[in-house]
């Protein structure tokens, strides 16, 4: 965890422990990636507003060191440009502050019961064009490789378990976040996007990761 408010620090770090996760903390960016390059940690929480760096930035240097860990950035900033951009550094999730430490906790105990992988679900797979590989995280097409997310990797596993079912995006959300949903969240949304970016040839014009109306959403094609 790298959070340098001393209050916040010691509510997540007592709520986590008494939870069971064993936690390791870091109050700035430089020491925060300096941890996690000595610790490699199963997850990392990562606050966006630090004294010696940017969240953002940090969230790069710890690409650098794992593209896999997954990373759930703590942010003060409400606006979804803010968000996203997140999301695009590298970020695989999101919390605005203030937020209720039993949902991050819920957040976390899906993070570890995603690491067992459904049997069911090849490692890899094509989707139109696109060839997935679940293991690396990878989507390639022709030479061009871009990274899963963990969160877009668990929304794949979904997706294709129930190919050609619609899937709703209360579902999603609880079977990928452990979250009820809520009338405001667009998390799931926001990920959809970005996997469209990555699967489709047109990622406004989607052929395989369809939107069910009012619903949610149903990959029709993967081999």
């Amino acid at each position: 965890m790298i959070e340098d408010e001393p209050h916040i620090a010691l509510g997540l770090f007592d709520a986590l422990t008494f939870e069971g996760f064993d936690v390791v903390t870091a109050d700035t960016g430089k020491s925060g990636v300096a941890l996690a390059k000595q610790v490699r940690p199963n997850a990392v929480v990562l606050d966006l507003m630090l004294p010696d760096d940017n969240g953002f930035h940090v969230c790069e240097q710890l690409r650098a060191v794992d593209r896999l860990v997954p990373i759930v950035m703590l942010t003060a900033r409400s606006s979804e440009a803010d968000k996203i951009r997140g999301l695009e550094m590298g970020a695989d999730d999101y919390m605005t502050k203030p937020f209720s430490v039993g949902e991050l906790v819920a957040r976390m105990r899906a993070i570890f019961r995603r690491a067992d992988r459904s049997p069911d679900v090849p490692e890899t797979f094509r989707i139109g064009k696109a060839q997935v590989n679940l293991a690396a995280q990878t989507v390639s097409r022709g030479k061009a490789v871009e990274q899963l997310s963990f969160y877009e990797v668990g929304i794949l596993r979904l997706l294709v378990e129930r190919k050609g079912e619609p899937v709703s995006r209360d579902e999603i959300l609880q079977k990928i976040w452990g979250l009820d949903a809520a009338p405001t969240n667009r998390t799931v949304d926001n990920f959809i996007v970005k996997l469209r970016r990555k699967v489709e040839v047109i990622a406004d014009k989607p052929e395989f990761i369809l939107t069910v109306y009012g619903y949610g959403y149903k990959l029709v094609v993967a081999v």
